[in-house]
């Protein structure tokens, strides 16, 4: 592999940088390095240096990119969303494909990292699981993806899902998912017991996607908290939405940050336009590691998305009321090393890392969050990723 040092380029607070990548690592990163003779000389232009994305929730089994464009159905309750999931996923396109086109994109965006939620349950068996894995496995290398088996029909109300989230953990995926543990099975203790106990039994980490809203929804995260702290699962335990951080008075929201931040449980929000959300920044004081994801992509869900973490950034910092450049780099820092935490891998500027990062368009950090470009170059190992090959 070629040795590079790539110049006239900026940091994240516009400040001058230079990086050194060797064998496909950083080598050496500063305003001023010494590269030495016979290296190649790669000119960035002024453009700032990013870390690479990580997407910290998506579903990949679910999302119709690459396939025709599906109008939104509306619906009154959750079974009927549910039923027109299933109705348009069996007239799409096999997952694999979807999957693979789905990646391609957001790595084409910049992303080299993912968590994705899979559907699990007593209908649809392991059969999803098993596409998406084909996907991993079709771009290691490129991209990592991190799995969570999810329960999305529930738990206790879907007889047999209990054995199959087990039967998913052992045959790959890495992170048990649970879903609404009162509103979808009746019993908050009995879904966390089967989810904390097969985490525990397998050593895998937990995320658990809580849409419950209000005072039930802050009860629900105390209880994950003190699961939590109690088996030491200290930063392998994430909650997705959980929308209550955003019903509730500061006070309250300062009372359950403190056992969140105890139990090192983390939160991650993709600022929905439609609903309240955790307030990240009080959050954040708190000691609370919040990131972020896209979430649903062009799917039965909601039409919207394209997988640009890029953009995920600016609608979590327009949502959330970002102004000043402090306020921005957080948003960025929630799709990239915050996110990156959560799937325990270290994908920041840092020498000895891979050379994996994004050039944008944009003056600083700030400016690309603020505007999201969609001029930008993507290098992985220090060399230039176009399509999936490397230049």
């Amino acid at each position: 592999m070629r040795n590079r040092v790539f110049v006239n380029a900026v940091d994240t607070c516009g400040h001058p940088l230079e990086l050194v990548v060797v064998d496909g690592r950083f080598a050496e990163i500063g305003a001023k390095v010494h590269a030495g003779d016979g290296v190649e000389v790669v000119d960035l232009q002024g453009r700032v240096v990013l870390p690479g994305f990580v997407d910290g929730h998506i579903h990949l089994d679910k999302s119709f990119i690459g396939d025709r464009w599906h109008p939104h159905q509306t619906t009154t309750s959750l079974r009927e969303r549910l039923a027109v999931e299933k109705r348009e996923l069996a007239a799409a396109p096999p997952i694999l494909e979807r999957a693979n086109a789905l990646i391609r994109q957001a790595a084409s965006f910049g992303t080299i990292a993912m968590r994705s939620h899979v559907d699990v349950d007593a209908t649809t068996g392991l059969g999803n699981l098993h596409a998406v894995m084909e996907a991993r496995e079709a771009w290691r290398g490129l991209v990592d993806i991190e799995l969570v088996a999810f329960p999305q029909a529930g738990v206790l109300s879907c007889p047999g899902t209990a054995e199959l989230l087990d039967a998913a953990i052992a045959e790959g995926a890495e992170v048990v998912g649970g879903i609404d543990p009162t509103n979808m099975d009746g019993d908050a203790d009995g879904q966390l017991d089967v989810i904390f106990g097969i985490a525990e039994k397998r050593g895998a980490k937990i995320d658990i996607h809580l849409h419950e809203p209000g005072q039930q929804g802050i009860e629900q995260l105390h209880r994950i908290a003190v699961r939590a702290q109690a088996l030491g699962m200290q930063g392998r335990v994430a909650v997705s939405h959980a929308y209550a951080l955003g019903d509730v008075a500061p006070d309250v929201v300062d009372t359950v940050a403190a056992s969140l931040a105890k139990a090192g449980v983390s939160i991650m929000t993709n600022a929905p336009g439609n609903r309240a959300f955790p307030p990240v920044l009080q959050l954040r004081a708190a000691g609370v590691r919040v990131f972020t994801g896209n979430d649903n992509i062009q799917d039965a869900w909601w039409p919207y998305g394209n997988g640009d973490m890029l953009q995920r950034a600016m609608l979590v910092g327009y949502r959330s009321g970002f102004y000043i450049d402090d306020d921005l780099h957080v948003a960025l820092d929630m799709a990239t090393d915050a996110a990156a935490a959560v799937l325990g891998g270290d994908y920041a500027l840092r020498v000895g890392n891979a050379a994996d990062f994004v050039v944008v368009d944009a003056p600083n950090a700030a400016a690309a969050v603020a505007t999201a470009p969609l001029e930008r170059t993507i290098f992985r190992q220090g060399a230039a990723w176009i399509g999936r090959a490397l230049a």
